[in-house]
C-alpha cells in the first residue's frame, strides 16, 4: 500500500507544478445566414424525372401539366440577359448562384450538396465574393473556396460537404455571388433548382468578375447553406414550410419571400443581439407524406435542427396535406385534423428538447386553388382555430388574417394574390412578414 501512496503523492506533486496549458484559440461562432433545401428523389422515382422548381424564370420550355399548373414568377434581371427555361443537363459550365445572407460576420463557409445525386459529383473550383446588381463580383471581394485546403473536390453521392472558412467580411443583407465550375455533367433533373447565372460550356470561369456571355437559367442548387462567423451574438430563425415559405409566386432572385421580408425587419432592429433568418421551405412539401421532398417530420433534424445558431422556428405547413387529402378530383391520401395536430405537437416537442421555440403560422386561404374543397376548408379552419387558441405553440403568426380578403376570408385578397388563389405575390409576402410580432422572437 505504501508504494501506491508514494506514487500518488508524486503524481499530485507533478500535477500541481506542471505549467498551465496554453489557451486554445477561440473558435468562430458560426450561424446559419441563408439556405435552400435540396431533397433526395421520391421513393420509386427514377433519376430522369424532372424536379419541380416552383420559383421559375421566363420564358419557359413546355412542361408537364403537373408542373406547369404552378405559378411562374418573373425574374429580376436588370442586365437584360438571355433567359433560358430549358430542363437540359449541364456539362463543363460555371454556375453562379446569388444568395443573400441575413447575418454579418468576418468569414463565411459554404455547404455544398450532392444529396439529390445518384453518383459522385466533381467540382473543379469554387469562388465567392460580394455580388453587384448584375451578378458580377465586386472588385476586391473575390475569394477562393477550399475544402481541406484543396480547391477542387468530389462530393460523394447523397452527401453534403462543408467548405473551409473563407475570410470575407459581410454585412447582413449583403448578396454573395458563389461561382462553381462543374467539369463533368450535372443532372438538373436530379435536383431542385433556382435561377442562376450560367456560363459555358467553356471551362472554369469562377475567377471572372463578370461571367463570359452569361445567361439566366435553371441550375441545380449546389450550394444549400451559407454560414457566417458572426460579428455579434446572433440567434437564428428557421422558416419551415412549403412553397409559400419557399416564396413561390415572388420575383425570383429578388429575395421577396416572407422569410426575406422578415429578415429585412429584424436587421433594422437596434441592439447588440442580432437575428438571422434561414428559409427551409420546399414547394409541394407536407407534414405527413412525401410531397416534392420528405415530409416535415422526416426532414426536421437535417433541415432545421442542424442549422447553427437556431433559436426559433416559424412553422407554416399543412395546406398541401389538406389540399391533397380532400382533392375534389379524388384522393387516396386522406388526412384528418387530429393527424395534423399530432404532427405539429411532434415538431414542438422535438424542438423543445433542443431549447428551441416554435411559432405557429396559421394556414393561408386557398379557396379557388386547384385542390380546394369545402371539406378541406373546414379542416383548415379547425387547424387555424387550434393554432390560435390551444397554447401548444410558443407564439402565433396569423398569416391567414394578414392576407385574407376582408369580404371573403376564405380567399386571398386580390392585391396579394399571384393568380392561382394559393400563393401570394411580392406584396402578399410582405404583408405576411409584417404580421409577425417581433416580440415573439426578441422578447422586446
Amino acid at each position: 500500500m505504501k508504494p501506491s501512496f508514494i506514487l500518488l503523492g508524486l503524481t499530485l506533486s507533478l500535477a500541481t507544478t506542471a505549467p498551465a496549458a496554453a489557451p486554445k484559440e477561440q473558435q468562430p461562432k458560426w450561424v446559419g445566414a441563408w439556405a435552400y433545401v435540396t431533397t433526395p428523389l421520391a421513393p420509386g422515382v427514377p433519376p430522369t424525372s424532372p424536379s419541380w422548381p416552383f420559383v421559375r424564370v421566363v420564358p419557359l420550355a413546355p412542361l408537364s401539366a403537373s408542373v406547369a399548373a404552378y405559378p411562374i414568377a418573373p425574374v429580376e434581371n436588370p442586365g437584360g440577359l438571355p433567359v433560358d427555361g430549358s430542363f437540359e443537363d449541364l456539362t463543363n459550365v460555371t454556375i453562379r448562384q446569388i444568395v443573400r445572407v441575413s447575418a454579418a460576420g468576418s468569414a463565411v463557409r459554404l455547404r455544398l450538396s450532392n444529396e439529390s445525386g445518384g453518383e459522385s459529383l466533381a467540382v473543379g473550383a469554387v469562388h465567392v465574393g460580394l455580388a453587384g446588381p448584375d451578378g458580377a463580383v465586386l472588385p476586391g471581394t473575390d475569394r477562393v473556396v477550399a475544402f481541406a485546403g484543396n480547391g477542387s473536390v468530389v462530393i460523394p453521392a447523397g452527401a453534403p460537404l462543408l467548405s473551409d472558412s473563407v475570410p470575407l467580411s459581410v454585412k447582413a443583407l449583403d448578396r454573395l455571388a458563389i461561382s462553381l465550375h462543374v467539369p463533368g455533367r450535372v443532372a438538373l433533373r436530379n435536383a431542385r433548382s433556382l435561377p442562376a447565372y450560367i456560363a459555358g460550356p467553356n471551362g472554369d470561369s469562377t475567377a471572372a468578375a463578370q461571367l463570359p456571355q452569361p445567361r439566366i437559367a435553371r441550375a441545380p442548387t449546389l450550394v444549400t447553406e451559407v454560414e457566417v462567423a458572426a460579428a455579434q451574438p446572433t440567434n437564428v430563425v428557421v422558416a419551415l414550410g412549403d412553397s409559400i415559405t419557399e416564396g413561390a409566386g415572388s420575383t425570383a432572385l429578388a429575395f421577396h419571400g416572407w422569410p426575406d421580408r422578415l429578415a429585412d425587419r429584424l436587421v433594422a432592429l437596434p441592439g447588440r443581439v442580432r437575428w438571422a433568418v434561414v428559409g427551409a421551405g420546399i414547394s409541394g412539401n407536407r407534414l405527413l407524406r412525401y410531397g416534392a421532398g420528405p415530409n416535415a417530420l422526416a426532414r426536421f433534424d437535417r433541415d432545421v435542427l442542424s442549422v447553427p445558431g437556431l433559436a426559433t422556428i416559424i412553422l407554416l405547413e399543412g395546406i398541401n396535406d389538406i389540399g391533397n387529402g380532400f382533392n375534389p378530383a379524388g384522393s387516396t391520401e386522406p388526412v384528418t385534423a387530429d393527424a395534423l395536430k399530432s404532427a405539429y405537437r411532434q415538431i414542438i416537442e422535438r424542438a423543445h428538447e433542443h431549447g428551441v421555440r416554435v411559432i405557429g403560422g396559421t394556414l393561408t386561404p386557398y379557396k379557388g386553388a386547384g385542390y380546394a374543397s369545402d371539406a378541406g376548408e373546414a379542416v383548415r379552419q379547425e387547424i387555424n382555430a387550434w393554432i390560435r387558441t390551444s397554447g401548444a405553440f410558443d407564439g402565433v403568426a396569423d398569416f391567414d388574417a394578414a392576407i385574407a380578403d376582408k369580404n371573403d376570408p376564405h380567399i386571398i385578397d386580390k392585391s396579394f394574390n399571384d393568380g392561382d388563389r394559393l400563393h401570394p405575390n411580392d406584396a402578399g409576402y410582405k404583408a405576411m412578414a409584417d404580421a409577425i410580432d417581433l416580440k415573439l422572437l426578441t422578447g422586446k
